[in-house]
């Protein structure tokens, strides 16, 4: 069964935090009634918390690739060298 698009928006809300206390809490007894309810929530963390992750190791890539180019270039070599002896004190 699809999830609404309502249903979507409350659990949204819910696990960023974004309803009102008492939203919250009618969410929450929603949740320990509705077995589907529970699951599609559990469901949607779990997507979050994977989008998450791909965004860190897209951002750990960039920033190694950022890395190599200004330490392999001997271009930038005044700007390694400055950087280094930030670290040798």
């Amino acid at each position: 069964m699809r999830t609404s698009l309502n249903e979507l928006k409350q659990i949204e809300d819910h696990l960023l935090r974004l309803s009102p206390p008492d939203d919250t809490l009618l969410f929450a007894a929603k949740m320990i009634l509705d077995t589907n309810l529970r699951s599609n929530v559990l469901l949607q963390q779990r997507t979050y918390t994977l989008v998450q992750q791909y965004g860190r190791k897209q951002l750990k890539a960039e920033i190694e690739a950022v890395h190599q180019q200004i330490f392999s270039n001997t271009a930038h070599q005044t700007f390694v060298d400055k950087i280094l002896s930030l670290f040798k004190k």
